[in-house]
Formats: structure tokens, C-alpha cells, sequence
């Protein structure tokens, strides 16, 4: 791919694929061409003209995945504008907050989520415009937008009298040291702060995807993440559209049924995904195949093992749609034991690591390449180090720098010095090791790490992952009380009532499950009590677990 700046890599693929398929609402049915979704844009950038909608100005983006919702992201940035895209779980007040701290003049939104808000709310917005079909939802007292709306047809064709064509494409010629995207944080710690992502941020996310994932037109993807969240936005959707790929919106919550109905319609080629999906495959489909009697017999012989696990790998990939070649997780720590067998059976699946503040991409190795345990290597883009007196073998804070780093947070500068150090690399918050060949392994996060009596760094999610496989553990969480690791956990009370058990056993099966935990862990990890407990823990938007409000259970 050439040396282009990001915004420019939308006129030169929305040009060359302009008759192809571009996005397609799943459920609907509705699909835009490359050249339709070209001319919707086109459209959008003559509204913003006529409200005086200016370069560098910021508009808002909230609702669930969609071509509209995508096609008034690219509007914003190829016009010149900053696009803040809000994750659409984030509560009303925080929603309104972010759209007044970031300065928004305008707002895009689906009509369910605009009327939690309120006009009042919003008093240095122009309008809302719906993500349902772009009508008028609300204007700003003193602004013409109904009219202009209204007029819009009547305008394009005006401005286009012989028809929309590729050559009509022509997007802002800003460098990309330009801000673009201002994309909040939803952290585990309760405090939103307004990411500063550049054009280089994004040109770097997209060359390391082009040189590595290598998508090409006419392939497929199904997108299920949040494009609020900057994973599922660059590569779902961002470096999908550069490359002349279908995609097709989920839209609605991916709920095993729907998520396999939708892999089976659409037959992806690349799958890009967070941990929690495939632990549920693996828990809720392999575990209860695995245990069955002939089976458990046969993997102890050698040649009928490499058989079964062969019959598995291809279930798998056939409740995938059966076309796809690599799949890619990220956006969460991948429980170990989930991995080494997905890795045993030649799944092609490999894991990423990054955070929102690099857009997000650190460190990612291809399938053929990846290292077990590890989260890649490191970008040819980045740099990493681990701030330990031994990086290789002892865990300590990883931090970078590079192409892919935030320029700051928006209107914070005292949580921008925060995060870098005084010789300008970024702190991640993130514990690992660092290997000869530029792997990255994940220990933890720094603020989560307990230590030990001895002096023992515990880091929590590694007990937890193990936890989490055991019998009729849905999640968990493991605290520190009195110098006493304790395990918080919310009990699969579906599969407890399925299987016939009362939930007065629960106690006795969950003294087991500390028992069969405690001979996989260290000494100084084991876990003193399970205390169950009768809800599923509150998370942010990313369903990451807010521990901060666990810890002093």
C-alpha cells in the first residue's frame, strides 16, 4: 500500500471498488455499494457546509453497529471533522457529558438512545440527526437544519448534474498529524478520558494490517464488536473498507445462537474477536464432548486422538461459516487453558494485544508465526520495553512508543503527563515479560497486581482464568482480604438448575472446585474461600469487570 495519508486511503478504495458491495445491515438486508456509500457521504459533507460545519470540529457518533452509523463516521473525518464515536452502553449522563466535554456540534444517534437524552442536555449542539435513515431528530434553536435536510436531494443533484462517479471523490487533504478520532476510554476505574487519535495513529494500524492480515476484495467479514471501541473499529471496519471487503453489521447482541446463525449466512474469511466468545465455545461445546466416555477413551490413544481433534477443528471451523483461514483475538487477556487446546487442534487463531491509546494495535503474530502464551510480537511500527531489572523472566510494567501512540487526552493534561514517562513512552498499566524475539507475554494489570506474604507478585487474572473453567463458574474475581486471597464467584445457575442439583449444593461443589484450583496454583496463590455471589459483577461497556468496586468486599 502506498505511503497515503489515512483519510485518503477512503478516496482511493472507494474509487477503485466502487460497483462492489460495501456494507450490509445483517437482518435487514440492506447493502451499500462502495460508489452508495461514497454518495452518502457526499451528501453529508454538503449538510455540514450548509450548517457551517467546519474542519476540525467534532461531531458524535452512538448506536449499535450499522452502515449508517459507519457511513457518518467516514462523512466526519473525510470532511475534515473529528469524529467521537460513544459507546452506545454508556448511561445517559455520560453520554451527554462526553458529547458537551468533546465540544460536539453535531450528534448522530439511533433513535432508542435519543430518547434518553434531552435537549437541555445538549445546549451547544446544532441538531441530532437519526442513524435510522439521517432524518431531523432535534435542531438547536437559531439552526436551519430541517430545512437543509429537507433541500438535500435537490442540492447533490445540483452540485452533481451529470451523476455521482469515482472521479467525484474527493476527500480532506489534511496530513495525518492531524487530529481524527476522539474516542473516550470506558477503564475498569470509572474515569472516561478523551483519547487524541491522529491520522498516523490509524495509517499505522492499517499499513501493519495490510502487510499482515492481508484481506482483499470481495472477502467477508461479519462484525459483532462495538465499532465505539477503536479493535472492533480498525479492522471490522476501517481497514476493511480500504481493502474492497463486505461487511456485514450484526447490529444486535452476539448471543451464541445469533453469532453462529450469522457465521453460517455470511462465511467470513477473517474473524475478529474478544477471548470470551471462544471460552464460551469451548466451555458450553468442547468441554461436555471432550468428557463423554468413548471420547475420553479414544484421545488416550495415539492415532485416534490426532483424529478427534482433527473432527473438532473442522466443527469448529464449519460453525464459523467454513471459510474462514485465521482467526483474531484481542481486546482481553485469553484464558491459557482455552488457548493450548485451541493451538493442539491447529485452530488458526492467534492473539493480539493493544489498548485504545495506540488505536489500537501493539503487539500481533499471524497463526503460522504465533508464540503460545504470548500476545505477538511487537510491531514493526512500536517499540516496547518492560520497565524491570529483568524483562525477559520478571514481570514489570510494559510500556511504548511509536507511529500507533496517542498525541494525549483531550483537555486533560495532567492524565497526559500521568501516562507517559519523562522520557516519552507510553505507561500501559499492563504487567508482562518481554522475550529475545520481541514477544509479548501479558501478566496482568499493574493496578490489580496483590503482593504476596514473601513478596510474591499474584497477579489475579491468572487464578481466575483457571477458576473460570471449573464446574458452574460463570466469573469470578479474586481479592486480598486480611492477607487472605479470596475468590468472589457468580454461579452458572442455569446449568445448576439443568443438571437437577439444588442450590444449597452449590457450597460443597464450590469446596471442590478450591480444591482442584488450588493444586494447579502456587503456594502463595491458593485461595482461602469461594464466596459466591448472587450477581453478575457490573462492567464497563467493554465487559472488562470494575474491580474497583470489589475491593473491599
Amino acid at each position: 500500500m502506498e505511503k497515503i495519508t489515512f483519510i485518503k486511503r477512503y478516496e482511493e478504495s472507494f474509487r477503485k471498488n466502487f460497483d462492489f458491495p460495501a456494507m450490509t445491515d445483517y437482518g435487514s438486508g440492506e447493502t451499500f455499494t462502495y460508489g452508495g456509500v461514497a454518495k452518502e457521504i457526499a451528501k453529508l459533507h454538503i449538510l455540514f457546509k450548509e450548517c457551517k460545519v467546519n474542519p476540525g470540529d467534532k461531531i458524535s457518533v452512538i448506536g449499535k453497529n450499522s452502515s449508517r452509523w459507519c457511513i457518518a463516521h467516514l462523512a466526519t473525518v473525510t470532511y475534515g471533522a473529528i469524529i467521537v464515536p460513544i459507546l452506545h452502553d454508556f448511561n445517559a449522563n455520560d453520554v451527554q457529558h462526553i458529547i458537551n466535554h468533546s465540544d460536539s456540534v453535531l450528534l448522530f444517534a439511533a433513535d432508542a438512545i435519543w430518547e434518553t437524552l434531552t435537549e437541555e442536555g445538549l445546549p451547544d449542539a446544532k441538531g441530532i440527526i437519526s442513524l435510522t435513515d439521517f432524518r431531523l431528530l432535534s435542531q438547536g434553536e437559531n439552526e436551519n437544519l430541517g430545512n437543509i435536510i429537507a433541500q438535500l436531494d435537490k442540492k447533490f443533484d445540483e452540485k452533481y448534474p451529470k451523476g455521482f462517479g469515482p472521479d467525484d471523490i474527493n476527500y480532506s487533504n489534511q496530513s495525518d498529524e492531524e487530529l481524527v478520532v476522539l474516542n473516550y476510554t470506558s477503564g475498569t476505574t470509572g474515569f472516561s478520558k478523551g483519547v487524541m487519535i491522529l491520522g498516523r495513529n490509524l495509517s499505522g494500524n492499517m499499513e501493519f494490517a495490510h502487510n499482515y492480515i492481508g484481506l482483499k476484495r470481495g472477502d467477508r467479514m461479519l462484525s459483532f464488536l462495538p465499532l465505539a471501541h477503536t479493535y472492533g473499529a480498525a479492522f471490522d471496519f476501517l481497514y476493511a473498507l480500504t481493502e474492497g471487503v463486505d461487511v456485514t453489521f450484526l447490529g444486535k447482541t452476539p448471543a451464541p445462537k445469533i453469532l453462529l446463525k450469522a457465521f453460517e449466512e455470511v462465511q467470513p474469511e477473517i474473524v475478529i474477536s474478544v477471548p470470551l466468545i471462544f471460552e464460551k465455545i469451548y466451555k458450553n461445546m468442547i468441554i461436555p464432548t471432550l468428557n463423554k466416555k468413548p471420547i475420553s477413551w479414544a484421545l488416550s490413544l495415539p492415532l485416534l486422538d490426532t483424529q478427534i481433534y482433527l473432527q473438532i477443528r473442522k466443527k469448529l471451523i464449519h460453525a464459523l461459516g467454513g471459510k474462514v483461514r485465521q482467526i483474531i483475538v484481542g481486546g482481553a487477556p485469553f484464558n491459557s487453558e482455552v488457548e493450548d487446546f485451541l493451538l493442539k487442534i491447529k485452530f488458526p487463531i492467534s492473539v493480539g494485544y493493544g489498548m485504545t491509546e495506540c488505536a489500537p494495535l501493539i503487539s500481533f503474530s499471524l497463526y503460522a508465526d504465533f508464540v503460545p502464551h504470548s500476545c505477538g510480537k511487537v510491531l514493526s511500527c512500536m517499540e516496547a520495553r518492560i520497565d524491570s531489572e529483568d524483562p525477559e523472566n520478571i514481570a514489570g510494567e510494559i510500556q511504548v512508543k511509536g507511529q500507533n501512540v496517542m498525541a494525549g487526552y483531550y483537555k486533560n493534561e495532567v492524565a497526559t503527563k500521568e501516562t507517559f514517562t519523562d522520557d516519552g513512552w507510553l505507561k500501559t498499566g499492563d504487567l508482562g515479560t518481554l522475550d529475545k524475539n520481541n514477544n509479548l507475554f501479558i501478566r496482568g494489570r499493574s493496578k490489580t497486581m496483590i503482593l504476596g506474604a514473601s513478596g510474591q507478585n499474584i497477579y489475579p487474572e491468572e487464578i481466575e482464568a483457571k477458576l473460570n473453567n471449573l464446574p458452574f463458574v460463570t466469573e469470578s474475581l479474586v481479592v486480598e482480604k486480611n492477607r487472605r486471597l479470596i475468590a468472589l464467584v457468580y454461579p452458572d445457575y442455569d446449568a445448576v438448575d439443568e443438571s437437577g442439583l439444588s442450590h444449597d449444593d452449590l457450597a460443597f461443589i464450590m469446596e471442590e472446585n478450591k480444591t482442584t484450583l488450588n493444586k494447579s496454583v502456587a503456594s502463595y496463590e491458593k485461595i482461602a474461600e469461594i464466596q459466591l455471589f448472587p450477581n453478575e459483577f457490573e462492567k464497563t461497556p467493554k465487559k472488562s469487570i470494575k474491580r474497583y468496586l470489589y475491593n473491599n468486599i
